[in-house]
This record gives structure tokens, sequence and C-alpha cells, in this order.
């Protein structure tokens, strides 16, 4: 059966209702498709503006495989630059982060300043009525931020942010709304774990409530406390998947949470007093105490950023069978007493000798590696379809293992994957 053809690939077959393809996964004109489609023409997560507080601060990474510095400038905008030399397409700057007056090339010295205009050039008169004008570095045409996330697209035209976003803006607003001020910040530094398989397998996986049983078990052997709800009797299971549009997928434990503060391992203290005296001052009372007891969000905002409840995490695909899973703790400004508890909830999470990252990154390469057996061609995504329901804001909810935020993930890839 022949699905692709030497100068197309037929996404509107390779991905159905309630099945996928194996080659999604395994083949590179698919994987260059979504270099272009996915991570140059969409809005991609770069970074966030705690990261680079102060004029001349900057950070280094990729919008798929396209290398940029996320820089604050003298005027105190953020932009996103082409890490690459204009001049013979050296890596600009190999730095993971820092502070600078100006970037200048390693090879040739060309030197570059915070905007990416070209201020000069090395012995320049090799060339003849050279404009310096003419040779900035390339920029992200648009760069947009919501609470403090950065976003960029590669394309000069296209949907907004804010169309991009569309309802899930409330997820980042539940996340930052435990603030008393109303931000998050990520300033602990980012720890990345390479990954031997395919970008698209750890958005899945992070919103996948069906295998938490069965990958960690030795989680929920080892921490009697409200996980324990979540792989008991399916009936019993109170948390829901929802599917919020535009690729954008969440699960909410809260509805199985029983007490406040569950989400950071229970709480109490003069600290947690204060804390929570602050943010009744701000929201009242009730809407203090929903958000104490519903937590962060546990959410996909496609492609490439996870709102990992007390973590923020990032995908960035290398190529067709690896990509980098990066990850930091979200400190809540205004609070730093809670700074150590969420770096260490950090470290038993998502580190390299935690309970779940490991474990998903093993399940992911061995998923990775299933699918080179060429005799089954399809990964079944139907269960749940029967018991799906449709809420007053129009989301699409349901059982947290059924797989209907696979489904929505992969209902929205084919729509930009076959968009004119």
């Amino acid at each position: 059966m022949s699905l692709t053809t030497a100068s197309a690939v037929d996404y509107k077959t390779l991905v159905q209702d309630d099945r996928i393809h194996a080659s999604l996964y395994t083949d590179p004109r698919v994987f260059a498709d979504e270099m272009d489609r996915i991570f140059h023409l969409g809005w991609v997560f770069v970074g966030h503006d705690s990261e680079v507080p102060r004029p001349g601060d900057f950070v280094t990474r990729r919008l798929g495989r396209e290398p940029v510095i996320m820089v604050r400038g003298k005027d105190a905008g953020i932009a996103v630059l082409v890490n690459r030399c204009m001049h013979r397409g050296t890596l600009l700057c190999p730095a993971d982060r820092g502070t600078a007056r100006t970037f200048a090339c390693p090879y040739h010295g060309w030197t570059y300043d915070l905007s990416g205009e070209l201020l000069g050039v090395p012995y320049p008169g090799g060339y003849q009525a050279f404009d310096k004008s003419a040779h900035g570095l390339a920029r992200a045409p648009r760069v947009s931020t919501y609470r403090g996330f950065v976003f960029a697209s590669l394309a000069a035209t296209g949907p907004t942010l804010a169309e991009h976003l569309g309802a899930a803006t409330r997820l980042i607003d539940r996340s930052c709304g435990l603030s008393p001020v109303g931000e998050v910040e990520l300033t602990a530094g980012w720890v990345k774990h390479r990954c031997t398989a395919n970008w698209k397998m750890l958005p899945e996986n992070d919103s996948d409530g069906y295998h938490l049983g069965f990958v960690h078990s030795a989680l929920f052997k080892s921490v009697r406390t409200q996980y324990q709800r979540v792989i008991g009797e399916e009936k019993s299971i109170k948390a829901v998947v929802r599917a919020w549009g535009h690729g954008h997928i969440e699960i909410d434990w809260s509805p199985g949470y029983q007490a406040p503060f569950e989400w950071l391992g229970g709480a109490s203290g003069s600290v947690v007093a204060d804390y929570v005296a602050a943010l009744e001052r701000r929201d009242g009372a009730e809407t203090a105490r929903r958000r104490i007891m519903q937590g962060p969000a546990h959410a996909l905002i496609f492609p490439n950023l996870f709102l990992g409840e007390t973590n923020i995490a990032i995908v960035e695909p290398v190529d067709l069978g690896q990509c980098l899973h990066w990850h930091t703790p979200m400190f809540l400004k205004g609070v730093p007493e809670f700074n150590g508890r969420l770096l260490r909830m950090a470290e038993a999470g998502m580190g390299p000798a935690s309970f779940l990252m490991p474990e998903d990154l093993i399940v992911a390469s061995r998923n990775q590696a299933g699918l080179q057996a060429r005799a089954v061609e399809w990964l079944l995504l139907g269960r749940g379809l029967n018991r799906e329901s449709v809420d007053a804001e129009g989301r699409v909810v349901s059982h947290v293992t059924d797989e209907t935020t696979n489904r929505a993930f992969w209902h929205h890839y084919r729509s930009v994957m076959t968009a004119a």
C-alpha cells in the first residue's frame, strides 16, 4: 500500500479519525515538511522573558532546526535573530546564554549589535561599495509574547499569536494565576534529555493518561498520595482530558484532588498562609481557593511548549529519529519561598534519576524502534471515541485514559500539513 509519492505525502490519508500511519514517524520527507509547515510557518515557543531580564541578555534556541538568538534589546524589547553570520554562515553565538553588547563572528570578526544590524567588517578595504545596512542578521519577522511566554514565527504573514493560542490562553493563565503578581519565572536553568525518537512522540506522551500505571508503576508503588487515584478502578478515576482546539491539549488532574495544594505535594505553615492571603486580597476568597485546589495546567501548547504542572518543557526536533526534551521548574513570582520545593519536585519528576522522564524517554525510543516493523502500518487512536462529550465551551472532554488528546493533536496536525 503506497501512501506517498516522489513529489508529495498524502497527509489526509495518513491521518485518519481513529488511526495514523507509521510513516509519519519514519519518513524523512514528512520530517522535512514539518520543519517547514509547523516550525517555520507557524508559531513556536522560544523562551520566557524572565530568562532575558536586562538589555543584552540572551539565550540561544532553535525553531525546529533553525538556530536563533532570543535577546533583550537596548529598547527593552525582545528580538529573535537567526544565529548565522551573514558572511559565510558561521554559527554566530555558540553559548547557551549570556550577556553581550554586541555579537561577533568567531570566524572573520563581523560584528552585529543587539538588533542584528551589522556594525563592522574587519579590513573593509577588501570590499567595494559595501552597504552594511544590507547585511544585518536575519530576524524572525514576527515575535509576540503572552504573559511572558515568547513565541516567534519565521513567516512574515499568517495567523496572529492570539489566533494560534485561541482559548488555550486560559491554560497559561491558570499557571500564571498561581503567582500573587500573576507572573512565572524560568530562572533555574534548563536540563536537556536526548531522546532517540521522533519529536511528536513526546508531546503525545506528555498528554497521554493511559500509560501511567504501566510505564510509571514504580512511582505509584512508592508514593502513597493522591496519585493512587490516577491508576485505580476505571470508574473511580476523576481526571479528564480536553482538546482546546488548534492542537492544544490538556490532562486535568484537579477533579481528583481532595484538598488544596495536592499539586504541590501538600503545604502548610506561615509561608503558605501568607501566600493564600495574598491570593485572596487579589482575587477574593472563592477564586483563591479554586486556584489552590486546581493547581497549574498540565497541557501542550502546539507544537513544542509543555506546561508540565510545576515544570515547563520544550520539545526540540533534531532529526527524523531524535529529539531533545528541555525542562525547568516553574517558579511563582512573588513567592521565592516556594522555589526550593519546586526545584526538588522538578528533580524528582523530570531529572536524570527521576521517576517519570527517564521512563518516558525509554518508552519513546522503544516506540521508534517498533515502528521499523513494516509488516504493520497503522497505529490505533480510537480509544474513548464512544464516550467523548463536548462541554459548554465547545471543548471535547473524555476519561483521562482516552486518546482524545492524541486525536486532537493529529487532527490539527493534518489541517496544518494540508493547508495551502
